[in-house]
Parts: structure tokens; sequence; C-alpha cells
């Protein structure tokens, strides 16, 4: 970890995080991801840009590095150790508890997003309401998240134990491109704090008193989504453990939506095209060659989605 990076102003009302990790996929998504904030994100799209790097063994190229800085975007390197970087997720867990103590005092707003988002329209409601301490979106789909109307299984119920969430927390949730109840499981992706609240140190710190547990381990034997998900599991604990609903904004499902699954998509809510959302997230849509035919958007943000590529 470094030092904390200067902004122009004393506090600034939002700041946009996320990592950049040295491969094409990942500059090509952070590059997308900081263009488009500074092309639509409106009265935000100035707003300071903090990508943390964790330490995988090697730099950005120096081309991404040249239009991330032509960007003003801030870099800032972290320390990592191998085993975390085995797991799933944990570097990210790291770098988001990082840039929370970086940001104290300097925003009023922290915006942590996958770096496979782009942002379409100005997303004013990253500006949460008065009272509010996280914004976020439902999950995508379920997978091993707990369905609403049946009992708590015994995932959940080993993180409801560790992460000291009260029965009168849980509340029904409907996951964004299925519409099924389930109880709160927020996307991971997305999440809008304060950082006076220190949701992200805790939810890192958590996170890694437990991931190892010899009861969770079971799990990661039994099935490898519960491995790719537990950073998530574990942040819906903290989450219900730390706020009381009143608390929380659930944002549009015009934001976080879920390029990928759009075919799979059986809500009112489906777009007919992406120019109606404010964000999306993406697998790496640009590595089909076919993209441009099969993605449900107009010619102009195509073009500019593909003069953009990296």
């Amino acid at each position: 970890m470094v030092g904390s990076p200067e902004v122009d102003e004393k506090q600034v009302r939002l700041l946009f995080t996320s990592t950049a990790s040295p491969s094409k996929s990942s500059e090509t998504n952070v590059l997308l991801l900081a263009e488009s904030i500074r092309a639509f994100a409106g009265s935000l799209s100035k707003s300071p840009i903090w990508y943390l790097v964790p330490d995988y063994g090697g730099e950005l190229s120096d081309i991404a590095k040249d239009r991330l800085k032509a960007l003003n975007v801030t870099l800032i390197p972290i320390k990592t150790n191998l085993e975390v970087l085995h797991f799933p997720f944990a570097a990210e867990l790291l770098a988001a508890a990082s840039v929370e103590s970086m940001a104290q005092g300097k925003t009023e707003l922290l915006v942590w997003l996958g770096a496979n988002t782009v942002v379409l329209q100005e997303p004013k409601d990253f500006l949460l309401r008065d009272g509010k301490k996280l914004g976020y979106r439902p999950v995508h789909v379920a997978l091993v998240g707990s369905r609403y109307h049946e009992p708590l299984d015994a995932f959940w119920t080993l993180i409801y134990h560790h992460c000291n969430v009260p029965e009168s927390s849980v509340f029904l949730m409907n996951t964004h491109v299925e519409g099924t109840p389930i109880r709160p499981y927020f996307n991971a992706g997305l999440l809008v704090t304060r950082p006076e609240g220190r949701l992200l140190q805790t939810w890192s710190d958590k996170f890694f008193g437990i991931y190892q547990e010899p009861s969770f381990r079971e799990f990661y034997n039994l099935d490898e989504r519960y491995v790719v998900f537990m950073h998530q599991a574990v942040l819906a604990g903290v989450i219900l453990s730390a706020f009381a609903r009143s608390e929380l904004q659930e944002l549009p499902p015009t934001y976080n939506y879920p390029l990928h699954l759009y075919g799979e998509d059986v809500t009112e809510h489906r777009p007919s095209s992406l120019e109606e959302l404010v964000t999306f997230r993406h697998e790496g849509f640009y590595e089909d060659p076919r993209w441009r035919r099969k993605m449900p958007a107009k010619e102009p943000l195509k073009r500019w989605l593909a003069e953009r590529l990296f």
C-alpha cells in the first residue's frame, strides 16, 4: 500500500475506484471504464478516478499507462502475496480496503466498480440520498444465493453466524435478470459507500478472518461456485450486520446491467437497447468477433466502443 493520492479540492463529492492488472483484457476494461466516465458521466465526468494495481508480478503496459494518464486516472500500486492472489477476488478486497482508507477525508462518496463496467449516462443515483450509507444493486442471478422462500441452508447459516447477522435484518430482494426472490445478496461490482463507514475495510477483514475456515472449505470442495462467490457472500453478511435497511439505497435496474446475460433477462426492465442504461457490465464482449452484430445497441455506441478497444 502507498500513501493517499492528492485531490484538487479539500474534499470532492465523489470518487470512482476500481482495480487494474497487467493483462490485455484488464487494460481494455479499465480504459473503457475511464473513457466512458469522462465521456458520458455528465456532471460527474470530471470526478477523480483511482485504479488500484495489485502486485501481480508485472506492470501495466506503457501504452495503457499513457492513455490512463491522459484521462487523468491515478494508478496506485498495492502489495499482495501469492496466497491472496490464488483465491478469487481476494486481491480486489485488499484493494477495496486500501482505497477506502486512502479516501478518508478526501471524498464524500466512494464508488467501487468492477473494472468491466461501462458508463453510458450521468449516474445521478450515485449521489446517495441523505441518510443512506450504501448504494447497491442485487446480484445478477441467484447461483449460490439464499432463496427467500426456502429455509436458510448450511452455507448461509455459517455466513450469518460469522458475520453476526440478526434475523430482523433479512429482507426480500429480487435478482437482476431472473427476478428470483432471495435473501439480501449484493453485487460486489457496484458499491457506493461513505468512506467513514469503513464498510470495505470491514468486508476485507471479515473475509480474511473466515475464508479458510474448515467449515467453508467443505463447501469449496462440493462446488467451486462457493470459492468464486465467497467474497460476495461475506459482503452480504457484513452489510446486513452493519446497516439498517433504511440506510440502504437500491439503485435502479438501469445500473450495473449484465450485458452478458441479456438473453436470459426475463424481467420487465430488460432494455431494448443499451442506450437506455446508465451503466452496464460485460464479460469481454469484444472477444467475440461478431460482437457488433450481436450487441443490442445503436451504431453510434458500437462505433464509440470499437474505436476505444485496446
